[in-house]
Order: structure tokens, then C-alpha cells, then sequence
């Protein structure tokens, strides 16, 4: 005999408190150790992808782990072009995955969304407070009238390992846009 209505809800509410404990607890590592070594660790990412994957299989069975595996895939979908343009480290690429492992697809892209408006506001602050607002401002529209001109590519001494501006520990805004994430829930 299977559980109620009522322990249902109960065992749904704390596999959904479960699965926010431990996606907090991966994103509050991941922006601890970015803003210190401004890298994310492979353990910390594909350990806590992994993780998500087997509670999904133990907690939901195939359809739980069906879940899992699709807000992994489409957390790396949506931020791997970024990496592929040299704008982005492939930690953040792997953090948001594994952050879409723990919520699912939906809340991936929610997810994604949230972090790119705190991405965007950091970067807006952190280029002000490095005096270098203005140079970013020329170097978005010289990669909009490359891509125009010659297609999306990596544009060399605009990519993360050649250009010379400020870097952004970019875990805060993926821990940013989980909590917006998970706010919105």
C-alpha cells in the first residue's frame, strides 16, 4: 500500500526542501571558492551534478531521474555558447548545470535568466569601479559589428583568456539567480 494524500505531500515537500538545501549548499561553495580562486573545481560541479542524478534516480526513479537529467542538459545548453565564445569559464557553464540537475528544466532557465541580469548588473559595477565602463561599452559594439560583419566567433583579446578587463567571479550571479530562482518557486 502506497502513502496517502497527505504523507504524499509531506514526502513531496521535503524531497523539494532537500533538493533546495543541497542546491544552496553546492551554489554557497561554488561562489566561496570562485570569488577566492576565480575557478570553479570539476569535484564541486560534476560531484554535485552527480549527486542530483543519483537522489533523482533513488527519490523519483526513472521519471526522477528523467527530470534531473533535463535541467542539467538544458542548464548547459543555455550557457555553453557563452564558453564557446571565450566569454565564459566552463566552471559556471558546469555550475548552472548542476544547479539544473537539482531543480529541473523549467527552473533552469529561470535560473539562467536571473543569473544573466545579475551577471549584467555586476558587470556593469564591477567595469564602473575598475574604470573601464567606457572600453566595455566599445568592446560590446565592436563584437556586435565583427559577429555582423564575419559571423559569431571568438574574437581574439575579447576572450576570458586574453583579454585584459576585470573578471567576474560569476558564481555570485548564478548563487544570485538561484535564490530569484527559488524565490519565484
Amino acid at each position: 500500500m502506497g502513502p496517502s494524500g497527505a504523507e504524499w505531500r509531506l514526502l513531496t515537500k521535503m524531497d523539494f526542501e532537500f533538493r533546495v538545501i543541497a542546491a544552496l549548499f553546492g551554489a554557497t561553495l561554488a561562489m566561496a571558492w570562485d570569488v577566492r580562486t576565480r575557478r570553479i573545481p570539476n569535484w564541486l560541479t560534476l560531484g554535485a551534478a552527480g549527486v542530483a542524478l543519483g537522489y533523482a534516480l533513488f527519490s523519483g526513479g526513472l521519471s526522477g531521474l528523467g527530470f534531473a537529467v533535463g535541467g542539467w542538459l538544458v542548464g548547459a545548453a543555455l550557457f555553453f555558447p557563452l564558453f564557446a565564445l571565450g566569454g565564459m569559464g566552463a566552471g559556471d557553464v558546469k555550475l548552472l548545470a548542476a544547479l539544473g540537475a537539482w531543480l529541473g528544466p523549467v527552473d533552469a532557465v529561470w535560473l539562467a535568466i536571473f543569473a544573466s541580469i545579475a551577471g549584467g548588473a555586476m558587470a556593469v559595477v564591477v567595469s564602473m569601479y575598475h574604470g573601464y565602463l567606457g572600453q566595455a561599452g566599445t568592446n560590446m559594439w565592436f563584437m556586435l559589428t565583427h559577429w555582423r560583419a564575419a559571423g559569431v566567433q571568438p574574437i581574439p583579446g575579447l576572450t576570458l583568456s586574453d583579454a585584459r578587463a576585470p573578471r567576474l567571479a560569476y558564481a555570485i550571479p548564478i548563487g544570485i539567480g538561484l535564490v530569484c530562482t527559488l524565490w519565484r518557486s
